[in-house]
């Protein structure tokens, strides 16, 4: 294995060797949880004319002190604009009318009562122009930037492009990926096992991480350790892929074939090892046509690490997809640390009295001991440091 990269190094030469995988058009009801790479206007002002917001009478305040008001029509949502000419009179209105002409005031209806084709006002009642009326133009106006590409279409989104004629919306592509588990010693969940030998989690979890993240056109499979046949698998899957993620043989073990087959196959090694625990044998490469592989370590912890660490960013990335925030914690108990390699250290989070997230670390025996990640809601990351990470350190966390 060659000298190893830190975090950030590996994550800047992943990131700079993504492909972008392109862009399609589909239909609004089907955009739900992908990725705009386009960017929407408003259509209109918005609202796209003065409108009453509550159910009442329209009238105008500003000419008089009134308190009954003869009935002259009735605006409903939908309709064309009324106009009030008498401002002795009122206009029946619903909430989403237009407001009519000539009023610039909305009574509530609780604050009337109805007397024949009259509306008499409460006692001591006194409207103010502009009340319950949402003014044109109010929320935004027509050709103003509403949504950026690189936004995660969910329900706000989908109003917004609803409301604004976007029928056809343009997403980034979802690559196509295949899990490969590698080893003997794997059998299928529903297998028996003979001595030695443990199930498959590995694809099945990574599987689970990418669908959680919108990436869903996943298939899996499986490699024994043997490089003629991984050679053959992997060229036949390198010609129908784009993405393969790999668990398992990138160490330096004596069966450790997967670094062998992919050169052997024309695949660029971009990085093999990185200065973190778990997860330091990782290794990645670009194919011949620009496919993307990750080779992550066998280990449960290790490979799930670097799952979240940087698979998942790196394809997020190549869909255009913004970056959020870093999200940050606080450590509620010292965590172990290591002079040269960053950590990655399971926790589980729970706010204090205060609002803060708080951290506790709960550290796995090995990197293959996995049965308590379900209490963690993801991993700290913890630099290089002689000695532990105090109570009260910041540190950022990567979930799940």
């Amino acid at each position: 294995m060659k000298s190893l990269l830190s975090v950030a190094e590996a994550e800047q030469r992943i990131h700079a060797h993504m492909p972008s995988f392109g862009t399609e058009h589909v239909a609004l009801d089907a955009a739900t949880g992908r990725v705009l790479r386009q960017s929407v206007q408003a259509e209109r002002d918005q609202p796209p004319f003065d409108r009453v917001m509550m159910d009442g009478i329209a009238i105008a305040a500003g000419t008089g002190t009134l308190c009954s008001f003869r009935r002259a029509g009735l605006a409903l949502a939908g309709m064309a604009e009324q106009v009030l000419d008498d401002p002795a009179a009122c206009i029946e209105v619903t909430t989403g009318a237009m407001l009519p002409r000539g009023c610039d005031s909305v009574v509530p209806i609780e604050q009337t009562r109805r007397e024949g084709e009259r509306f008499v006002l409460s006692d001591g009642y006194e409207p103010t122009p502009g009340q319950f009326i949402h003014p044109r133009g109010a929320d935004c106006r027509e050709g103003e930037l509403l949504l950026r590409s690189g936004t995660r279409i969910r329900s706000p989104e989908v109003a917004v492009l609803a409301a604004n004629g976007v029928a056809q919306v343009e997403v980034a592509k979802r690559p196509s990926v295949t899990m490969v588990a590698t080893g003997d010693e794997l059998r299928e969940v529903d297998q028996a096992l003979a001595p030695g030998q443990i199930r498959r989690s590995n694809d099945r979890a990574l599987a689970a991480a990418l669908a959680t993240r919108g990436f869903d056109d996943v298939e899996r499979t499986w490699l024994p350790d043997d490089l003629n046949i991984a050679t053959q698998v992997l060229a036949g899957l390198l010609a129908t892929r784009q993405v393969l993620v790999l668990s398992g043989g990138v160490s330096v073990g004596q069966r450790d074939f997967v670094p062998a087959a992919l050169h052997a196959l024309g695949v660029q090694e971009v990085l093999h090892g990185i200065a973190q625990r778990p997860g330091k044998p990782m290794w990645f490469g670009i194919g011949p046509q620009g496919q993307v592989i990750f080779a992550l370590p066998g280990n449960p912890v290790s490979a799930l690490v670097c799952a979240v660490r940087y698979l998942l960013p790196a394809l997020e990335h190549a869909i255009g997809l913004t970056a959020a925030p870093p999200v940050k914690v606080v450590l509620a108990d010292a965590a172990a640390t290591h002079p040269t390699l960053t950590c990655f250290i399971p926790v589980d989070v729970q706010h204090d009295d205060h609002g803060r997230a708080m951290a506790r670390p709960q550290p796995s025996l090995t990197s293959g001991d996995f049965s308590s990640l379900p209490q963690t809601h993801g991993v700290v990351e913890l630099a290089p440091a002689a000695g532990a990470a105090p109570v009260g350190t910041i540190a950022v966390l990567h979930r799940w």
